[in-house]
């Protein structure tokens, strides 16, 4: 079987699943709307005000941070499957050296400016 007619598998199963789950909900989901259903819900606290409010900037360094760093992971798989590999396996570990010691400079910045304290 090709590689490719199963990764094309897996997305059909994957739909399938999401299409069986929507349907389970529409089915067994009660669709009563209250107007307490239809308020917006902010962890337990009732709307007071305009929606427009200011946030500390410090969210999103701690949202970018944790792109830069799960972003890695996106590289770091397809390494793994190729490092065994005679033709590719040097030139690849070289580079996911490269690739690594970029984001471990990037993390003792971050830890240097203070960038990974939470109080």
């Amino acid at each position: 079987m090709s590689p490719y007619a199963v990764v094309a598998a897996v997305v059909v199963v994957g739909v399938l699943l999401f299409v069986a789950a929507m349907g389970a909900r529409r089915l067994l989901a009660p669709r009563a709307a209250t107007p307490a259903k239809l308020s917006t819900y902010e962890c337990g606290v009732d709307p007071v005000g305009e929606g427009w409010a200011q946030t500390n900037v410090r969210y999103f360094v701690y949202a970018f941070l944790y792109v830069i760093f799960a972003v890695d992971a996106v590289y770091l798989f397809p390494w793994a499957t190729v490092i065994r590999q005679a033709d590719l396996g040097a030139a690849s570990l070289v580079e996911m050296g490269i690739f690594v010691a970029v984001l471990l400079i990037g993390l003792a910045h971050a830890a240097r400016r203070g960038l990974l304290r939470w109080w």
